[in-house]
């Protein structure tokens, strides 16, 4: 009789819980960078006055 080789197929949810990891470090990295450079803005008022 023929031998039929049945292959197990490989786990899918390392590779998504990688993606999803990867896209985290991205998102966190992008959104803190803009937050850092809006709190270091200086108000400056100008008190000359051009009569």
């Amino acid at each position: 009789m023929a031998e039929i080789r049945i292959e197990k197929k490989k786990p899918i949810w390392p590779w998504i819980a990688l993606v999803l990891i990867i896209g985290a470090i991205i998102y966190y990295v992008y959104f803190t960078d803009h937050e850092a450079h809006s709190e270091s803005t200086i108000e400056v008022e100008n008190t000359t006055s051009a009569q």
